[in-house]
């Protein structure tokens, strides 16, 4: 009885040192998280119910909700409210759709086939936004970019267009470079949930005639 109670303690002890050193590790990332976003989250949505010039010499006036009021006649802020759902609503089922059927179809792959898929899909994620940006900045280029340079080649397109700068093209060139450097990681995760599913069951659904889409 002593010798289990001892064990237990003891047991106790470990899963409060590791808990200990696990928040240690935590500590800088979780000071910077609170520091750059809860923070001045919490201090936007504060000095939102005031009429704020951000200067010192003048005192905020407290007006309620009166800027979102405001907030909702301005068109430009409707229209980029139009804009950020047309986002969401494309580009997320989409990017979920589609790092599921690549996932599919490379996490029965082995050894350095698969790793070499992953490193290609994931390889934007790990890329800085600012390479990334530079690398489509040049492809969409109203004037050597490889869009306009490819379109007028194969007889597509007349002249070159500014599809940044274009209404009708614009928004679509941000949901397609937001794809590119979405599916990275749901693709890794996707891979590792599906090469986790217990194997029997996989044979159990064969055994019951379970056709492809089935198994799946």
């Amino acid at each position: 009885m002593a010798k289990s109670s001892y064990t237990t303690n003891r047991s106790r002890a470990l899963v409060r040192r590791e808990t200990r050193s696990a928040y240690l590790f935590l500590l800088p990332s979780l000071i910077f998280f609170v520091g750059f976003v809860i923070i001045p989250m919490v201090l936007c949505i504060v000095t939102s119910f005031f009429d704020s010039t951000m200067g010192k010499d003048t005192q905020d006036v407290f007006i309620g909700f009166a800027n979102y009021t405001e907030l909702w006649k301005d068109p430009i802020f409707l229209r980029s409210l139009k804009n950020t759902i047309i986002i969401v609503v494309v580009s997320v089922p989409t990017v979920c759709v589609f790092s599921l059927w690549v996932a599919s179809a490379i996490y029965n792959l082995k050894g350095p086939v698969l790793s070499t898929f992953r490193c290609i899909f994931y390889l934007p994620v790990v890329t800085g936004s600012v390479a990334v940006t530079v690398v489509w900045k040049w492809m969409f280029n109203n004037y050597y970019g490889i869009f306009n340079y490819v379109g007028k080649g194969v007889g597509i397109l007349d002249t070159n267009i500014n599809w940044l700068g274009d209404e009708r093209f614009a928004l679509w060139c941000i949901i397609l470079i937001l794809f590119t450097t979405s599916v990275g990681q749901p693709i890794v995760l996707y891979v590792s949930a599906l090469g986790n599913v217990d194997s029997s069951l996989v044979e159990a659904s064969e055994v019951d005639g379970a056709n492809k889409f089935q198994l799946f």
